[in-house]
């Protein structure tokens, strides 16, 4: 295995500096570097771990949701690829507008879909009739999102989205090998998983919208969050 220098020793050899910067600043900010540099280097540990994961639970179900084109069965969602992403949103028949927490990261994977469909399939499901999605989508300039609505509500059940006590956002990756599709991984983190006084979130963290207010000198507002209609 490559032997990587250590955080601080790259943090030093960095030779970006802002004119009229304090030393004090400096010194700081190189400290700063240095941890960035660790989490970057967190960051890739964590995905190859996941990326070592078992085999998941085989997808033994056919579940079926309606797309804009008609009915479309669980593995025709793959397309011709071999790894699925579905996101479940928070757009129920009962709400007047979708959640927007949920539009938000939305919004982000709309913008990059056709990015990320280079690589792999994508779906966003929600409970809404596919029409009523769509109309959305359009009102939000969305394009290159494939939506469907989970009309039998099957699969949201299974996987946690759709609940007694309402409905949950979530985010799931399966594979598709020889035929036979399996779940590879989902977000996990929730209320029960937050730290005190943090907002539930999931790492990492999807939404661009607050790894930007992140790098600000406020932070992010645990008592503020975004809106669909300002």
């Amino acid at each position: 295995m490559q032997s990587l220098a250590s955080a601080k020793e790259l943090a030093e050899r960095n030779a970006y500096r802002i004119a009229g910067e304090s030393a004090e600043y400096r010194r700081a900010r190189t400290a700063l570097l240095a941890e960035e540099i660790d989490l970057r280097r967190h960051i890739e540990r964590v995905a190859e771990q996941r990326r070592m994961l078992p085999p998941g639970a085989e997808i033994e179900k056919d579940y079926v949701f309606e797309g804009e084109n008609g009915p479309a069965h669980f593995a025709d969602l793959f397309g011709d690829h071999d790894t699925l992403v579905i996101y479940t949103y928070m757009f129920g028949p009962e709400r007047a507008r979708p959640c927007p927490m949920c539009t938000a990261l939305v919004g982000a994977l709309a913008a990059n879909a056709a990015d990320i469909r280079q690589r792999v399939a994508l779906a966003v499901v929600a409970r809404s009739p596919v029409e009523r999605l769509y109309a959305f989508a359009k009102e939000r300039g969305w394009k290159n999102l494939p939506l469907y609505s989970d009309t039998t509500e099957e699969f949201g059940r299974d996987f946690g989205s759709w609940t007694a006590e309402g409905d949950m956002p979530g985010y799931h990756v399966f594979t598709r090998r020889d035929g036979t599709i399996r779940h590879f991984w989902s977000g996990e983190m929730g209320g029960e998983t937050a730290d005190p006084g943090q907002d539930p979130r999931g790492a990492p963290d999807f939404t661009p919208l607050w790894n930007v207010l992140d790098t600000t000198p406020a932070g992010r507002d645990p008592h503020w969050y975004p809106k669909v209609d300002y």
